[in-house]
């Protein structure tokens, strides 16, 4: 009865309500009105948060977008100011994510839009040893990463194609089908080579690789950047090829076997999609549908450190007007528990993009795009896994 109760009310008495029961739910910035958006977080050594988002007029096609962040720290508890993080000249700089690596450098990966088009983004990543002071990092290196999908890439795909499209009825002359476009650009050298984009947290595995998360919007594939030497060098996976897959986040099952979880770009049924991989991220089963409903929003998962289970996500097929977190006791076979972080029964707010870490102490933060005809944030909600399940 209670849980039907707190699916019925309203987003802003059940925020009151997550305060109440001891979970917290804030802006980092006040309401304001350009578009805010794919946030991330991560915890400093020393306790405190750092989060980043993109900031403009836009996106892909805004030159005047880039790259903001803020401080929480341990000490006040509070949010400190916004402060560039990143900023190409002339250029929109999108999907920033944080990540603090196995020798406490602090890495922001983010991607630089050319020609207004997402499929023509570059890679780029900044690294920092002091961000720890109370004041925005200090970056002391900047690159980027570029990637070389060999021969391999294309045989993947239609590998996978040939087991996901058994047939595809509709045909014409001037209308290619969509697998025969897709081919034909995985065979293009330089197409394959550029549109990598970031979305999640890289995963570090117990050997020390690193897992990078990437998709791409010009193939709706995904692959992951694989680094074994500490972020000097990375190499691409094979692809994660499915009806839409994109912007993966990867948990690490006990067994070693790597889950991706996936935003669903295709058609009906709107599900988060999943792939697995057994060989440390080296190749990946082809994506196919949970029973878990996605409505083209990005999601988070993460494994926490007593073996639990949580996504965050976006619980409906039509709308970011909901977003859920879930609890798994079985490595995500099964998600038992969920409740809503925000919930606007009149759609009249967005919450998207969450971004998940379990902190040191075993507290959850997370970070998301929320908007409302009053403007945007990225709003900061902490709480306790076990909360989902009460």
């Amino acid at each position: 009865m209670k849980a039907a109760i707190v699916l019925l009310i309203g987003a802003g008495l059940l925020l009151q309500m997550c305060a109440a029961a001891g979970v917290e739910d804030r802006s980092i910035f006040p309401l304001q009105g350009k578009h805010v958006h794919s946030s991330s977080i991560v915890e400093c050594p020393n306790g405190d948060l750092l989060a980043c988002w993109f900031h403009g007029s836009g996106e892909r096609t805004a030159d005047d977008v880039v790259v903001q962040g803020a401080r929480w720290s341990r000490a006040s508890k509070t949010w400190g100011e916004v402060s560039p993080m990143a900023d190409t000249p002339g250029f929109p700089d999108c999907n920033p994510v944080l990540f603090v690596d196995a020798q406490e450098r602090l890495w922001l990966f983010w991607i630089v839009v050319r020609g207004h088009g997402w499929q023509h983004s570059i890679l780029k990543y900044r690294v920092s040893t002091d961000y720890q002071r109370g004041e925005p990092p200090k970056w002391g290196w900047q690159d980027i990463i570029l990637l070389k999908p060999g021969e391999v890439f294309a045989e993947t795909i239609e590998a996978a194609f040939k087991e996901l499209i058994p047939a595809e009825g509709m045909w014409a002359e001037y209308a290619p089908l969509y697998s025969t476009m897709i081919l034909e650009a995985a065979s293009d050298m330089a197409k394959r080579q550029t549109g990598w984009m970031t979305r999640t947290h890289p995963t570090i595995l117990p050997s020390g690789r690193i897992l990078l998360p990437l998709y791409s919007d010009g193939y709706n594939v995904c692959l992951i950047a694989i680094s074994d030497d500490n972020g000097k060098h990375w190499r691409a996976s094979k692809p994660i090829v499915g009806l839409g897959p994109i912007q993966p986040s990867i948990v690490r099952q006990r067994s070693g076997t790597l889950v991706a979880y996936m935003r669903d770009s295709g058609d009906a049924p709107y599900r988060v999609l999943i792939s697995t991989s057994t060989d440390d991220g080296e190749s990946w089963s082809p994506a196919v549908d949970t029973d878990i409903p996605n409505p083209g929003s990005s999601l988070e998962a993460i494994a926490l450190r007593d073996g639990r289970w949580v996504m965050a996500f976006n619980d409906t097929e039509d709308g970011r007007h909901s977003l859920a977190v879930a609890l798994s006791d079985d490595e995500g076979r099964t998600w038992k528990w969920k409740r809503h972080v925000g919930r606007a029964e009149a759609r009249d707010k967005s919450f998207g993009y969450p971004s998940l870490i379990q902190a040191k102490d075993g507290v959850l933060h997370l970070t998301y795009s929320y908007r409302e005809k009053r403007g945007a944030t990225i709003r900061h909600c902490t709480f306790d896994a076990d909360w989902i399940k009460r």
